[in-house]
This record gives structure tokens, C-alpha cells and sequence, in this order.
């Protein structure tokens, strides 16, 4: 028995409907130029005792450019902030004890940190200088690494840890 083209037509109109509806919503290709309506797929969200100053510091330290801040009812402490560094998206938010035991905490209560973020960028010597500058304390030395990497690592003052780190620059031998 022959299909009816019609029909034939229609499964695949199905079909394709279907396929389009599962797709994975499309990622920014570039980071820094995210809309105020778009999110990275993944990005850290720091808890931190003291927001707005760790704002002021991260655009000093690792040059942050704010995309967003919301202040709490307070006026005085931020609900959310989202900054763009080097690319990526970070968010981050006061502590807020008053609404109970928190889910996540500030390294500086909870007296330790269970991850570190890291920046990939194109002159670690320069990023380090930079946030070292700025009051970021040295964990382990920036050096060249067996893997090919210039890698350090160095914690900020409201201690969330950072890893540095770029590609070996080539040294050009006399000729």
C-alpha cells in the first residue's frame, strides 16, 4: 500500500518539531557581551560577608566589569550581583543569618573554602600583579608548571581562592 504524500508529509513535520523542542537551548559565544536577559550556563555564586566591598575589590583585583546589582531591603547589604571577569560570569550575595542556617556560607564562617576559582588568561604575571596589588594573599607562587603552564595560586580577603594561569611564554634564544 503507497503512502499518501500528504501524510508522509505531516510525520515528517512531527518530527521535526520534536527534534527542535529537545535541542538544548543555544549558549553566548561571548561571555562579556551577554545580554541583561542572558545567564552563562555555569557560573559560580559567591556567598560573602561584606558584597559591596568584595565588588569594589574584584573590579580592582581582576578588573570586573558589574553587569548587575540588586540591594537588599537594607540598603546596606546586596541580594545579587553579577559580574563579568575575564569573559566569565561570577554572582554573588551578602550573608543573610536573619533567614536561618544557609544552605551555602562565606569561607570566612565556615573557616574554609571547598573550591577555587580559576582564570585562564593570556599574561598570568600581569593578573597576578594586579591581585596581589589589590590585597589578595599568595597560597602558592605563581612559577612555571610541568604541564606548560605559568600557574599560582592566591586567596582574596573574603576568602574565596583563585587560580592564575597562562600558557608558558616561548623564550626566544640568542642568536
Amino acid at each position: 500500500m503507497a503512502r499518501s504524500p500528504k501524510k508522509s508529509a505531516d510525520k515528517q513535520k512531527k518530527n521535526k518539531n520534536a527534534a527542535k523542542k529537545k535541542k538544548a537551548p543555544a549558549t553566548p559565544a561571548k561571555r562579556a557581551k551577554l545580554s541583561a536577559k542572558e545567564y552563562a550556563p555555569l557560573a559560580p555564586y559567591l556567598r560573602i560577608k561584606g558584597a559591596r566591598e568584595a565588588v569594589d575589590f574584584y573590579k580592582k583585583a581582576f578588573n570586573a566589569s558589574v553587569r548587575m546589582i540588586m540591594d537588599a531591603e537594607d540598603k546596606v547589604r546586596i541580594m545579587h550581583a553579577d559580574l563579568i571577569i575575564n569573559g566569565g560570569e561570577i554572582m554573588l550575595s551578602d550573608t543573610f543569618p536573619e533567614f536561618g542556617t544557609a544552605v551555602t556560607t562565606a569561607p570566612v564562617d565556615a573557616k574554609t573554602t571547598t573550591v577555587s576559582l580559576h582564570l585562564q588568561v593570556n599574561d598570568a604575571d600581569k593578573w597576578w600583579k594586579r591581585a596581589t596589588e589589590a590585597g589578595c594573599s599568595i597560597v602558592m607562587p605563581l612559577e612555571d608548571q610541568f604541564w606548560g603552564d605559568r600557574f599560582g595560586m592566591i586567596k582574596d580577603p573574603f576568602g574565596h581562592v583563585w587560580s592564575i594561569a597562562s600558557k608558558i611564554k616561548k623564550k626566544r634564544g640568542k642568536k
